[in-house]
């Protein structure tokens, strides 16, 4: 609904983003770097955060109801003046608030399971794919802590799964492909995407990494500002979404949808998507980049599609969204069982496989660190140093 409140004021009022968004941005970075802290940016890292101390004071600020609440209400702001974000990753915070305020009220302790399970909720919710909550969980939360966790995550998936079950129905998210590719164009297609999406994906990781810990005086320079940075990135968002005649707006679902399917867009849809995402990212703005990045690697797999013109469409452009998806995330597993079950591409799983795992050993040569796992680190306190002698 935000979305499509936001497409009508634009195509009543072409220029009006240039203004609003803008200055929307800067209004959502003033609230939460002065009252909600907690609430910045993607929500995963915050219950990767939370996860390793569940019991200290910066656990709760990071997963307390009021920061939940105000985390969802910036989402749609974001989204309702174009910002390039998603709900999957708010979804995995708000649900692992939702979780542990519970476990408060009932008086139960409070376990990195605990946090973890409410996450893997917040991604089967958010996508309506159970089994990619589980693998979600195990890969990316669960990572470095045991994995006795994975039966509390998996009624906690069913939960969650029925519940939005009964509120949207059922419906596969991106619509079904049933293209499948030879085993020729496997062997050929599978790694080209991997690379392309490796290179381009780590990338992205590594500039919105370079951001949270500065290392040069302009870095520090421009984070001592946010505001005025968030605004600079409202306006990139705004100019380039008025240039791709608005396919860059917001979660970039119907412009993925219709890839898929087998239609085309404009070319340069790849290319101004990973530039608003960006943009939309380095402004610490409330948002998810799941599902922007799976429209940046759509995109970019339209461009692989241009090179196979013998292939299936939908087919190349699920590998490319595969391929720059694990270059961001750096999540294979989950990758694989999120787009097989959004798009119900079951003839695709071992082309996904391929390319979800070049993609992976080239991104981790561009971007070494994961980047959920960086962006948490920045959000831990900071290990007490021994005294000296």
């Amino acid at each position: 609904m935000a979305q499509h409140a936001f497409r009508v004021l634009q195509e009543r009022w072409p220029l009006a983003p240039l203004v609003i968004t803008p200055a929307f941005f800067a209004g959502v970075i003033y609230v939460t770097n002065t009252w909600y802290s907690g609430a910045k940016s993607s929500g995963i890292p915050q219950v990767i955060a939370a996860a390793k101390n569940p019991q200290t004071v910066d656990s709760r600020s990071l997963l307390s109801l009021p920061t939940a609440l105000v985390k969802m209400i910036m989402t749609l702001a974001m989204m309702i003046v174009g910002g390039s974000v998603g709900r999957e990753g708010p979804a995995v915070q708000v649900s692992a608030a939702i979780m542990v305020a519970f476990h408060r009220l009932l008086r139960v302790p409070i376990t990195s399971g605990v946090v973890i399970a409410g996450g893997a909720a917040g991604v089967a919710a958010a996508f309506n794919t159970p089994l990619a909550g589980v693998a979600f969980a195990i890969e990316e939360l669960a990572a470095g802590f045991e994995q006795r966790v994975a039966v509390l995550v998996m009624g906690t998936v069913v939960v969650a799964g029925l519940v939005s079950l009964g509120i949207a129905g059922d419906y596969v998210y991106f619509g079904a492909m049933r293209s499948t590719l030879p085993i020729e164009s496997v062997v050929v297609v599978a790694p080209v995407a991997g690379i392309v999406g490796g290179l381009v994906g780590g990338l992205f990781s590594r500039m919105l990494l370079a951001m949270t810990k500065p290392r040069y005086a302009w870095q520090t320079a421009i984070k001592s500002r946010p505001v005025l940075m968030a605004a600079t990135c409202g306006l990139v968002v705004a100019t380039t979404g008025i240039i791709a005649g608005g396919s860059t707006w917001g979660t970039g679902y119907e412009a993925t949808r219709a890839l898929i399917e087998g239609e085309t867009t404009s070319l340069w849809f790849g290319p101004a998507k990973f530039l608003a995402t960006l943009a939309t990212a380095l402004s610490g703005a409330p948002g998810g980049i799941f599902a922007p990045s799976l429209s940046v690697g759509a995109g970019f797999g339209q461009l692989l599609a241009v090179a196979f013109p013998d292939d299936p469409t939908g087919a190349v452009v699920l590998l490319g969204m595969m391929g720059y998806f694990v270059g961001v995330v750096r999540a294979p597993l989950t990758a694989v069982v999120i787009l097989m079950e959004t798009t119900a591409s079951r003839g695709m799983i071992l082309p996904l496989f391929a390319t979800a795992l070049v993609a992976d050993g080239v991104s981790a040569l561009v971007c070494r660190d994961k980047l959920y796992h960086g962006l948490a680190t920045a959000l831990m306190p900071e290990p007490e140093q021994p005294p000296k002698s």
